[in-house]
């Protein structure tokens, strides 16, 4: 019978011994500590709570929470980001006074996470949790003390909030990393302003506002609209205690966040698996999203008609200068005070900054507009509740930072003189009687149309071989004599004009040889000015050129339906007495490769504005293999197909070789492969066989070269075969920075820059199955993420030709990249 108890106890003590010194709880005492190694983990497992260290700074350790079950340890919060443990091991624990610290055991030395005054009794009962949140909390005798959930970092998760508890005064801000290696307080902020009538997010630096989100409108963020299709729903609190904003998940089973990153942008991540954190939001996006851009009294525009983004002053107002953009001022101030005046409706707008403006939630619009007449200085009014109920905004000063919204937006009223609003309704009705002529145009012409389909239906299988030619000559030969038409594609869009010869002959002087911007396979392109003042450019296909009239046509119905920043805009074409030409928006600074493989040239890029290169370029391809209606294949990307526009914003060009992929196609096989070599992935040029992993590889390539400052035929050593074998060299031997283009010199991020190399070999691995996707490419080269390491690359080059053998043979048997052959045909395996 004793040595049954003795046996119990024993089984007991033991039991109590491993119970006290698991890891796996989610909770410390007063009387524990939490060693370095060991983890607190939420009770679902979604999180985890311990000591790490960034990568490339194992010295420095910290204590923080991440994510459990997702890959990569994806930090969410730093308890200790300014002071972190530099000696050999640290410790988390509750100390006398009630605070949890973390101590250098070898140096004694400790940081207090919290800031609480100790009760006078019962110090045991404190302890402290991690929740299925992600939160941390501080609990006396299971009342919350302190939570990190009121001490952000960079990220924002489901039920944090931002702003401010009016009660305690704490305000709680996002600030980014100073470093993807170093957690410590970086130099950019996000925060919810509630100084102004309406509290608005701005993201902030040092000098300032960075970007602005609009005031809450009753149903969102007024400048963010994109936001409600993202699964989230915002939810904005201001009353007596406190002004905040927070949001919760549609989905929660999908781990999902806000990250404001070290380079100044916040990402709205959500995990996909494989294909681990996709952004589906960021901000800022695009020039217009700048803080103030266009000055005061203007708008924003970005889909302007020249494709790029313009500055444009309100109805009623007029530039401050001539000769440099300042802002704008009202035409005559006098008209607008008790003179007849009224209120102009713009749509789809960002609402002005609300710093000049007054709230007041009793009145409707209707109210809004009276108080607004009433008072002279009043410039405009907005509702302040979209959904229907009381509340509006009413400006007293400047209208500042206002932009169009491409989906979504919101209703301005502006203050406009008697005359201007006169003429306003005098074009309003010039426009609905122009949109009535031409719906019945469209009537009548819908009916020719349909009439026109019988009978091609009919003779389809009789005239197939023609078809081509006589879509693209019936159109022009029908707009003869006029200076230009309209193009009407297989969908029925007409987006492009079709010009006489007689136009473009005049518009480049009939192709003076002063206005031949440059030359390749296809034929030259010309610079032009249209009789309207605006410069083009001509591309004149050349009567042997290896575009036939099937790429012609696929390249103008194709580049009408696509709509990016970074993808060149189509004008119109031109078909006539045998010419083949396509008219382009001009591009004045030509095309890329005129600066990357010039080494005078090459030094006006700097690491900077190389980079917002890359990233366009991929932008541009996103859209193409993701979010344009079609999946397009470009499968002819390189340096001389991409155009720059006056502020060297890249622009993808030249689609004669696309491909159209509908539904759910991934990838496709043809016996005609065309493209350039050194550009080209290995099983496309190797066997036919194309997907979007295609022009992965080639923007690879391309991105290396554009870091080096070389063409890919170019290599660096002579035991090299091309630029990526120099690449794949270097960064398996650790010295992958070897390749940056001199011209740099040292003013270059060398981790941003290692980042892009890294990315650029992940997209010419060899297999195509293993190269990331575009998102997966634009994350990455947004975001401070582990990379996998990059498998072999494919090394696709074509031997240098004997033009005195057959195709298939070789001069010396050496291999080499030809970039300077733009399309060829050869038969797939």
């Amino acid at each position: 019978m004793l040595a049954t108890k003795i046996l119990l106890s024993v089984i007991l003590l033991s039991f109590l011994v491993c119970f006290c010194c698991s890891t796996s709880t989610d909770t410390i005492t007063f009387n524990q500590t939490l060693k370095d190694g060991d983890l607190l983990i939420s009770k679902t497992e979604s999180f985890a709570l311990g000591f790490f260290s960034p990568e490339n700074s194992p010295g420095s350790k910290y204590v923080g929470i991440w994510y459990q079950q997702i890959p990569g340890k994806t930090v969410v919060w730093v308890a200790n980001r300014d002071r972190p443990v530099t000696g050999e091991s640290g410790i988390l624990f509750i100390d006398d006074s009630g605070n949890l610290v973390i101590q250098d055991t070898s140096t004694n030395i400790s940081v207090s996470v919290t800031n609480q005054t100790s009760p006078a009794t019962g110090i045991k009962g404190f302890s402290a949790r991690l929740l299925d949140t992600g939160n941390l909390v501080l609990y006396h005798d299971q009342e919350s003390k302190w939570q990190s959930f009121d001490y952000p970092t960079n990220t924002l998760l489901p039920s944090m909030k931002l702003g401010e508890d009016k009660k305690t005064g704490l305000n709680r801000i996002l600030q980014s990393w100073k470093s993807s290696n170093d957690p410590s307080m970086g130099q950019y902020v996000l925060e919810l302003d509630f100084t102004a009538a309406a509290a608005q997010v701005y993201l902030k630096r040092s000098w300032g506002q960075i970007w602005r989100s609009g005031p809450w409108n009753g149903d969102g963020l007024s400048g963010v609209p994109e936001t409600a299709q993202n699964g989230f729903n915002f939810s904005y609190t201001e009353n007596g205690d406190e002004v905040t904003i927070t949001y919760s998940l549609r989905d929660p089973s999908v781990p999902s966040m806000f990250v404001l990153n070290e380079s100044g942008t916040v990402n709205w991540l959500t995990w996909q698996g494989n294909k681990g954190w996709v952004s589906s939001w960021s901000a800022p996006q695009d020039q217009c999203d700048s803080y103030g851009r266009c000055d005061g009294f203007s708008n924003c525009n970005p889909d302007s008609s020249s494709g790029v983004f313009e500055c444009s002053c309100l109805t009623g107002f007029q530039p401050l200068s001539n000769q440099e953009w300042k802002g704008c001022g009202r035409n005559n101030t006098i008209d607008v005070c008790r003179n007849g005046e009224g209120f102009w409706k713009m749509t789809g707008v960002k609402i002005p900054d609300t710093q000049t403006a007054v709230v007041n939630r009793t009145v409707g619009l209707t109210e809004c507009q009276n108080l607004c007449l009433n008072n002279c200085s009043c410039n405009g009014y907005a509702s302040a509740n979209v959904k229907g109920g009381l509340g509006c905004f009413v400006w007293y000063g400047e209208l500042k930072d206002m932009r169009e919204v491409t989906n979504g937006g919101q209703d301005m009223f502006l203050r406009v003189s008697a005359s201007d609003l006169a003429q306003l309704k005098k074009k309003s009705k010039r426009h609905i009687s122009k949109m009535v002529e031409i719906i019945l145009v469209v009537a009548v012409a819908a009916v020719v149309a349909l009439l026109v389909c019988c009978l091609i239906i009919k003779m389809r299988k009789r005239k197939r071989k023609q078809k081509n030619t006589r879509d693209l000559n019936t159109c022009s030969q029908s707009y003869e004599g006029s200076s230009m038409g309209l193009l009407v594609d297989e969908t029925g869009s007409t987006d492009v004009s079709i010009f006489d010869l007689k136009t473009i002959q005049f518009a480049t002087d009939n192709f003076s040889a002063d206005n031949k911007l440059g030359q390749g396979g296809f034929g030259s392109v010309y610079k032009g000015k249209l009789p309207n003042e605006q410069l083009v450019a001509v591309k004149r296909l050349s009567r042997t050129s290896g575009q036939g009239i099937e790429e012609f046509k696929n390249e103008v119905t194709l580049i009408a339906r696509l709509q990016h920043r970074n993808l060149v805009r189509l004008l119109g074409c031109c078909v006539e007495q045998g010419e083949k030409m396509l008219v382009y928006e001009y591009m004045p600074n030509k095309a890329l490769d005129n600066f990357i493989y010039d080494n005078t040239m090459g030094k006006s890029l700097d690491w900077t504005k190389r980079f917002e290169i890359i990233l366009g370029i991929a932008r541009g391809l996103l859209y193409l293999h993701r979010d344009s209606r079609l999946r397009i294949i470009h499968r002819d990307l390189k340096a001389s197909n991409v155009l720059l526009d006056a502020s060297m914003n890249p622009k993808i060009s030249d689609f004669g070789m696309a491909k159209i992929f509908g539904g759910d196609q991934n990838e496709a096989n043809t016996n005609r492969v065309v493209g350039t070599y050194g550009y080209m992935s290995p099983e496309y040029a190797m066997e036919g066989h194309f997907s979007v992993k295609s022009d992965v590889f080639s923007f690879g390539v391309l991105l290396l070269e554009i870091v080096s400052g070389r063409k890919n035929k170019s290599p660096l050593r002579q035991t090299s075969l091309n630029l990526i074998g120099d690449v794949w060299d270097f960064w398996s031997e650790g010295m992958a920075l070897n390749i940056v283009d001199p011209s740099l010199g040292e003013s270059y991020d060398g981790r941003k820059v290692s980042r892009c190399i890294h990315v650029g070999l992940l997209c010419v691995q060899a297999s195509a199955n293993v190269r990331p996707t575009m998102s997966e490419v634009v994350f990455m080269l947004c975001n401070e993420t582990k990379l996998p390491r990059p498998n072999q690359p494919g090394f696709i080059l074509l031997r240098q030709q004997d033009h005195s053998a057959g195709p298939s043979s070789s001069s010396n048997g050496r291999s080499q990249s030809v970039n300077s052959m733009t399309m060829t045909e050869i038969d797939a395996r």
